[in-house]
């Protein structure tokens, strides 16, 4: 079989869609690319060829696009191999080679897919943030991504050739990533396959039963049908409305995913399948015609008001319009109904794609550069919008659960009803009280699954409480729980403190409170004067009894325990008025522990495990943690030295520290995302904030916010940033 013949499914699409020099370009590319990857198979023993032949009939019949996307589909894989030989004069002169045959125009998409080619996702990471910035970095023409996506679904109808291996990690990719593109840019049909396909994979038990199902029960589903739509018709007819009617079966995936979320076997999912009424008519009366077939449908059948969705008055950010509404029939049985026009109907199959389908590419840069910013702003709306709803278990120990209202949250595996509620929102998560799970009453602890539909329940008088560290998982909820108990203790230490000052001066006793504190922390066996106040405040410990105990000590019946106490105050005063070269045994450590929830990290420093530290007793927050070369430090120091206590870090403790880095650099385009990519990428740290700004003379300075482990990171984060092209210097902002 000749070239030609092999690929006679291609060509017959481009003669039937595209021009007699469209016809001859393809053929001149087919050569092109034989040539260049000949001997090259698949996994299957078939060439590598036929890869790229059909995503690019995948292009041109099912999203719609035209003749360069067309030329760079069967062009990329030539471009993507040769970019691996490390030989950039041979990869140069193959673009320029492309450049003169094909033209500019499909050089810049090839490369665009070459560029995302050469990216590794991998499934034990945090994807979804990852992948969207992939998207809108390498993507300068919106055709990369649609093509990609087309890629993508080729790979998965010919899954079966791959090692279950790589089965298993396309599977995952294409159903938590690669579909959910597909549904942001409008793309059903491609995104419905890829996730039924993905479902085959990952869930082929799963899926063959509902498969089975749907054969069983297909002949009984289309006679329902003709009698559902038989009045309608009669309607539409009656009213002299052109129109035709399709019938929509649920995609394998859809149904599988309702099960798991209510609960309930295939029978129990009731709506199936959709009715969908297209209709033929002018741009300027579409919304009139719809209306008036809603009408109709309603004549007939009592609609859900609940399960009414007008995409007509207001379209999808994507562009869908379409009226939808779900009406009883009788028996139990509900149907959705989709209202269309013709237009909105290929926009629906085609998403995104159908603009260039309907306003063309050719149009200018401009027009072109509208359609790109639109297209970033539908993939960047928020961080997590890709891949943030259940699919198929993700191998980094993640689950996705919703709220009543559908929306989405992504939890790590283990994740209880306490810490759903934190990450909704912070208050909600101090007054939780409780929590539905399906429907079902359940407490505060209890575990969540994947698909699991949430609902919290509060009381106002609730507040966090130390057990809760015990079974909480999330970074999140940690932190507010041990916040919220710093707090609560800095009240009662405050407390406490005022409570004893007022006893000392209705006592009439002239000691300093230092030294009555460090006698009483001795007498109690305390290792700070907060813990002492603490209990004095929760009323542990009888005033009654703390008056004698100072009174024999005042005497002289305690001498030697008054001596020490002295001693101890002394000491601590000396330690105050210098850093400490060494710290004491007794210094306070810091770790992420609940034995030592009194502190709190200083703003005006931001110290990070590893710097040397102190702690400073405040008036109202309890202890703040403070770098000893804060700016503060000195003045502290001097003025309220027996407020200063010694402090370390433990060296098991964990956290996540936020720190500046201040950054000189070339004014050159690109170099934010290069930042953002050795940051993200390479060294995985969460950037919280990135501001660069041109100085106007070629240069420009900024700061990045980056949340890291310990110091020990920041010379690491420092030395990557200035291996940067452009970057002349980097360095930490310590206030």
């Amino acid at each position: 079989m000749n070239l030609f013949e092999r690929y006679s499914k291609l060509r017959t699409a481009v003669k039937n869609q595209f021009s007699t020099t469209t016809q001859e370009l393809v053929d001149k590319a087919l050569v092109f690319a034989e040539e260049r990857m000949e001997g090259l198979t698949r996994y299957d023993g078939s060439p590598m060829l036929d890869h790229a032949v059909e995503v690019a009939h995948i292009v041109a019949t099912e999203v719609g696009l035209g003749r360069n996307s067309t030329l760079a589909s069967i062009l990329h894989d030539v471009v993507r191999i040769e970019a691996k030989r490390d030989d950039d004069e041979a990869l140069e002169a193959l673009l320029e080679t492309i450049r003169k045959e094909f033209g500019e125009e499909v050089i810049g998409v090839v490369m665009g897919l070459t560029n995302i080619s050469e990216l590794k996702l991998n499934t034990h990471s945090d994807q979804a943030s990852d992948f969207r910035d992939m998207i809108v970095s390498y993507s300068e023409d919106p055709r990369v991504i649609l093509i990609k996506l087309a890629d993508r679904l080729e790979v998965m109808r010919s899954i079966a050739m791959f090692p279950e291996e790589k089965r298993q990690k396309k599977a995952w990719e294409s159903m938590n990533l690669y579909a959910q593109i597909a549904h942001k840019l409008g793309l059903y049909n491609i995104k419905s396959e890829l996730e039924d396909l993905s479902l085959a994979q990952l869930e082929p038990a799963d899926h063959k039963h509902i498969t089975d199902k749907l054969r069983e029960g297909e002949q009984e589903r289309l006679n329902f049908i003709e009698r559902f739509v038989e009045p309608i018709r009669k309607g539409l007819d009656a009213a002299g409305i052109k129109y035709h009617i399709k019938s929509r079966t649920k995609s394998v995936y859809s149904i599988w995913n309702k099960m798991r979320k209510q609960k309930v076997p295939f029978e129990g999912v009731y709506d199936i399948f959709a009715i969908r009424i297209i209709i033929d008519c002018p741009e300027n009366l579409e919304k009139a015609q719809c209306w008036l077939a809603y009408s109709i449908v309603s004549d007939f059948y009592t609609p859900n008001t609940d399960r009414m969705r007008d995409w007509i008055s207001i379209p999808k950010s994507n562009g869908y319009e379409s009226l939808h509404t779900t009406v009883a029939a009788g028996d139990g049985k509900w149907v959705e109904i989709q209202i269309r026009t013709e237009r909105m109907d290929n926009i629906a199959e085609l998403g995104i794609a159908a603009h260039w389908r309907y306003k063309g590419v050719n149009q200018g840069a401009q027009t072109s550069e509208k359609w790109l910013q639109r297209l970033r702003e539908t993939m960047s709306e928020t961080k997590e919008d890709i891949a943030e709803r259940f699919d198929a278990k993700p191998a980094s120990g993640e689950i996705f659960v919703y709220t009543p209202n559908g929306d989405i949250r992504k939890l790590p595996e283990g994740a209880t009803v306490l810490d759903f509620a934190f990450d909704i929102h912070s208050n909600l998560g101090c007054t939780c009280s409780g929590g539905k799970v399906n429907g079902r009453a359940v407490p505060i602890r209890e575990p969540l699954h994947n698909g699991d539909i949430v609902e919290i329940l509060t009381q106002k008088n609730q507040q966090p409480k130390a057990d809760w560290l015990n079974f909480v998982v999330t970074q999140k909820a940690k932190q507010k729980i041990k916040s919220v108990i710093r707090e609560e203790q800095a009240k009662s230490a405050n407390l406490g403190r005022e409570e004893l000052e007022r006893k000392l001066k209705n006592w009439k006793i002239t000691k300093s409170i230092d030294e009555v504190v460090a006698y009483l922390c001795k007498y109690y066996k305390q290792r700070t004067g907060t813990a002492l106040y603490e209990l004095i405040a929760e009323e542990k410990i009888d005033l009654a009894v703390v008056k004698e105990i100072l009174s024999k000590w005042l005497s002289g019946e305690a001498d030697e325990e008054r001596r020490a106490a002295e001693a101890e105050a002394e000491a601590r005063r000396r330690a105050a008025t210098s850093a400490p070269a060494k710290q004491s045994s007794d210094a306070l450590v810091i770790d992420e522990s609940i034995n030592n929830i009194v502190y709190k990290l200083a703003k005006c420093c931001n110290p990070i495990k590893g710097d040397d530290i102190f702690g400073f007793v405040t008036i109202s927050t309890g202890i703040t943690i403070h770098r000893t070369d804060c700016p503060n430090a000195k003045r502290m120091r001097e003025q309220y030295p027996y407020r200063v206590m010694e402090a370390k870090w433990r060296e098991s403790a964990q956290g996540a520290f936020r720190v500046t880095i201040a950054i000189n650099a070339n004014d050159s385009a690109g170099l934010v995302n290069q930042i953002t990519e050795v940051v993200s990428r390479d060294m995985k740290l969460n950037i919280r904030s990135i501001n660069l700004n041109s100085r106007g003379d070629g240069t420009g300075v900024g700061t990045i916010s980056v949340e890291v482990p310990s110091v020990g990171v920041v010379d690491m984060l420092i030395h990557a940033i200035m291996r940067i092209k452009g970057i002349q210097r980097a360095y930490r902002v310590k206030n």
